[in-house]
C-alpha cells in the first residue's frame, strides 16, 4: 500500500474503503438502518437521518422507519455529510 493511497477504515469487525457508506451493525440490535456511516481518509463518520419535524396528529412510520410521516406523505430521505 503506498503511503499517499486513503485510507480504509474498521468499523467492528470489519473494513471499508475510502468514500465507502454503510449501515453499521451494532449487536444485540443489528443494522442500525436510521444511521449512515462513511469513510473518510481512514477515519469513520456516522450520522443519523435527519427527519422534517412532523405536523400531524397522528403521524405513521410504516414508509420510512426512522422518520414520522403524516398519512397520505411519501418518503423523502434527508442525509447530510
Amino acid at each position: 500500500m503506498q503511503a499517499d493511497a486513503p485510507r480504509a477504515c474498521r468499523f467492528g469487525r470489519r473494513w471499508y474503503l475510502n468514500n465507502e457508506s454503510w449501515h453499521p451493525s451494532v449487536p444485540p440490535f443489528g443494522e442500525m438502518k436510521c444511521i449512515l456511516c462513511w469513510c473518510v481518509s481512514g477515519e469513520t463518520h456516522c450520522q443519523r437521518q435527519e427527519c422534517p419535524p412532523s405536523a400531524c396528529a397522528s403521524p405513521a412510520t410504516r414508509d420510512n422507519p426512522c422518520c414520522a410521516k403524516c398519512r397520505g406523505e411519501c418518503c423523502a430521505h434527508t442525509w447530510h455529510r
